[in-house]
């Protein structure tokens, strides 16, 4: 059983918010119980909460163990992506200075766990950059691609022509677009983020 932000399966039969830890800084959990969920526990981040899915058979002790066991693993799994954010904007910034001759400087790169539909996501008010962590041992000209498409929105906000002769600039940009459109053929997930359709 793994803390899978993808495998959502089950209609909720019952759902139960609790505060967190006082004084922990933590996250309110809630538990959603599914009658369809068999075996399998995932856990993922929703705003400023924490869902745990769980099957309905489970007696209060088995949730109350796996919870603390899923938000261990998400601890884990945050933790370690924490250390390649500043990577990830190093990345970035070498990124922007070959392709855009530097002139997209975003003000903060990280990975998220919160972004199950698309690759990437730019606030161009903001300066940010954010890359979902289904990106992490994908190779590393595709992660290029989704960093540069995001730092181009730095520069152009829409999909418009102007933006793809941005991108015309990196030579994996459609190799790289059909690796993700094949990632998500095999997941059968609805659509591709970042398609010129957007």
């Amino acid at each position: 059983m793994s803390a899978d932000p993808l495998n959502r399966a089950g209609t909720p039969q019952r759902s139960k918010t609790s505060p967190p830890p006082s004084g922990s800084g933590a996250s309110a959990i809630e538990v959603r119980r599914s009658a369809r969920r068999r075996r399998t526990v995932s856990a993922y981040r929703e705003g400023d909460r924490t869902v745990v899915l769980i099957p309905a058979r489970m007696s209060e002790a088995e949730e109350q163990r796996w919870v603390n066991v899923m938000l261990d693993k998400l601890a884990a799994q945050e933790s370690k992506r924490s250390l390649g954010d500043a990577e990830l904007a190093e990345r970035a910034r070498r990124l922007s200075e070959q392709y855009f001759a530097g002139r997209a400087r975003p003000a903060t790169v990280r990975w998220v766990t919160n972004q199950n539909t698309r690759w990437g996501s730019c606030t161009p008010a903001e300066g940010s950059i954010r890359l979902s962590h289904r990106l992490q041992g994908m190779p590393e000209y595709v992660v290029d691609y989704v960093l540069l498409h995001e730092l181009a929105h730095l520069l152009v906000p829409g999909h418009g022509p102007r933006f793809w002769r941005l991108l015309e600039a990196y030579p994996c940009t459609e190799r790289a677009r059909g690796y993700l459109e094949g990632v998500v053929a095999a997941a059968r997930l609805p659509h591709v983020p970042g398609a010129r359709d957007e």
